[in-house]
């Protein structure tokens, strides 16, 4: 192999493929990234039997050739090159890095050895970037970090026609986000549970101005692919049921009180300040008004009063803040709507670009509130 290659493309490749390369690999090959040069493009590969990431870009190919080296230790390599170009020549079983006045040479691993990637689905759809990046850091913040029931560390992505409804859950709180996408076929129907931590990585990493396309095997392997701007991610799916959480959002909210989203926001920081970990912070809500409150009497205490329109009878609630903050959040809009039933059912938010207009239902935030005294 002889490739010259921009320094700034390779390191974000390198970067961008070895993510998934795991610090115990189940064999030592998989903590290569498997590097193929042929026709004008760099192609790299990672692979951990439960993900793939491939990554292709433009390069200056004198010899073709396939190698593998160690992964993380290329990318912190790439990292730290100090010129806009970057030259890599295989001699025997090594591979020398010349950049500048630098040079790097390491120990091919056995390329023979490197297991064969899944083949990329075929493309069932695509959704522009932006709106996939808004969707997913939506969705993910409700999570569940504790993997003793695996599905709920994944995120439920269900294909109606020509929407995605991205929905997460760890039983204290519940997030929906429904997007528009371009399915090739425009009945497609299917229920996917994806994991969270995959589409948090694509996410935080794609291209947004080029759109993201997906690809569904449920023959084979049941994969899921994602392809954006030269990047493709695999996916193993999450087995198991999905729980039943449609029926959580109530029909009807006999409360309702709209608030500045972002008033809210920093009273919630200041109140919070005297709160003990995962303490509640109150919010009561009488006619015009919201006083948020912590802390108990023979402690630190904090309160503060903010404007609010409420429809509906005085009613007090409390959330642990950590869940409230997150949901707030990921709201977009100016106002956020709280609609209510009781002190101990699940509230419902909403963004609203106006005070007086209408909530948007394209992300709904459900949170369990916590008991209190007094």
């Amino acid at each position: 192999m002889k490739v010259e290659v921009n320094s700034r493309a390779f390191a974000d490749a390198t970067e961008w493929a070895s993510r998934i390369i795991s610090a115990r690999p189940t064999v030592p090959v998989l903590a290569g990234i498997k590097i193929r040069a042929q026709e004008g493009l760099l192609l790299l590969s990672t692979f951990n039997y439960e993900q793939s990431a491939r990554y292709q870009i433009d390069a200056g190919v004198d010899e073709e050739g396939t190698i593998v080296v160690q992964g993380k230790l290329l990318a912190e390599i790439a990292r730290m090159l100090p010129t806009d170009k970057t030259y890599l020549v295989t001699e025997g079983s090594r591979l020398a890095i010349k950049s500048g006045k630098s040079i790097f040479n390491l120990q091919l691993m056995n390329e023979t050895d490197y297991p064969q990637l899944p083949a990329i689905p075929q493309p069932i759809g695509s959704i522009d970037g932006r709106l996939f990046a808004d969707a997913v850091s939506q969705a993910i913040v409700a999570v569940a970090r504790s993997e003793s029931r695996p599905v709920l560390t994944g995120v439920r992505v269900t294909l109606d026609g020509g929407q995605l409804v991205f929905c997460a859950t760890d039983r204290f709180r519940l997030t929906r986000v429904t997007v528009d996408w371009n399915p090739v076929q425009p009945n497609i129907q299917a229920s996917l549970i994806i994991p969270g931590s995959v589409l948090k990585d694509i996410a935080s990493s794609i291209d947004t101005a080029q759109n993201v396309v997906i690809g569904y095997d449920d023959v084979e392997a049941n994969l899921l692919s994602f392809d954006n701007a030269g990047r493709v991610k695999t996916s193993q799916l999450i087995d198991g049921e999905f729980p039943n959480v449609d029926r959580l959002f109530a029909d009807e909210y006999p409360i309702h009180a709209v608030i500045e989203k972002q008033s809210l926001v920093d009273a919630l920081h200041r109140v919070s300040l005297v709160a003990e970990r995962e303490a509640p912070i109150r919010m009561e809500f009488t006619g015009d008004a919201v006083r948020l409150s912590a802390g108990t009497a023979d402690e630190s205490q904090a309160s503060e009063i903010l404007a609010a329109d409420l429809e509906g009878e005085p009613l007090t609630v409390a959330f642990n803040p950590m869940y409230l903050l997150s949901g707030l959040g990921a709201i977009s809009e100016k106002y956020v709507r709280m609609k209510m039933t009781t002190a101990i059912k699940a509230v419902e938010f909403n963004g609203q670009k106006d005070k007086s207009g209408e909530p948007s239902l394209a992300y709904r935030y459900l949170l369990v509130p916590m008991r209190f005294i007094g």
